[in-house]
């Protein structure tokens, strides 16, 4: 399988911004679970499956994740992280690198909350029963400083005819266009 930077897959530069950023949030909303990945203390990498919550201001993404995980002593040591997606139906994917804070705000929580967080947040009674003023939510917010994804704007059925003739011939399949976004993109200084 080839690098996305062998060019062979669909150019970037003629392609505007907008575009590519509406692309890249309509992936992200359309994929329900992501691959959070952190480096721990001692340099090796972990990760874990999240669900990215709603679009909202102050970040690029938005986790919700207990106050005692694990994952914060990681963010602490190294904030820089990796949130990798992927459509198994579609074969589209998304790599988001950038770097991760936390945010206490409870406007903020009260605003990205949803009533199913109360399945990871058990009620353990008093004001921690997995509602929005819990102690133990805290956000993860993510700034990306680049951001590579795939689209398809091809129909399942050819997607899945290039995949078969890719088996047969051995040539690499076109599944789709790889697409480049910039932090400087993402954050509207380009």
């Amino acid at each position: 399988m080839s690098d996305w930077k062998d060019g062979k897959h669909g150019a970037t530069e003629n392609v505007p911004t907008e575009k590519k950023l509406a692309e890249l949030y309509r992936l992200i909303e359309g994929i329900e679970i992501a691959m959070f990945t952190t480096r721990r203390a001692d340099g090796h990498l972990v990760s874990r499956p999240m669900a990215a919550q709603g679009q909202a201001g102050g970040a690029d993404l938005w986790f919700a994740t207990d106050a005692e995980s694990h994952k914060l002593d990681e963010l602490e040591t190294d904030p820089h992280v990796n949130v990798s997606f992927y459509r198994d139906r579609t074969r589209e994917w998304v790599s988001v690198s950038g770097r991760a804070r936390l945010v206490r705000d409870r406007a903020k929580i009260h605003e990205l909350y949803k009533p199913d967080w109360r399945a990871w947040f058990g009620d353990e009674g008093g004001q921690r029963d997995g509602g929005p003023d819990d102690p133990r939510i805290v956000l993860i917010a993510v700034d990306a400083d680049s951001v590579v994804y795939m689209v398809n704007n091809t129909p399942r059925p050819v997607v899945l005819f290039e995949v078969v003739k890719g088996i047969v011939t051995g040539n690499e399949p076109n599944v789709g266009e790889t697409r480049m976004l910039s932090g400087q993109e993402m954050h509207g200084s380009a």
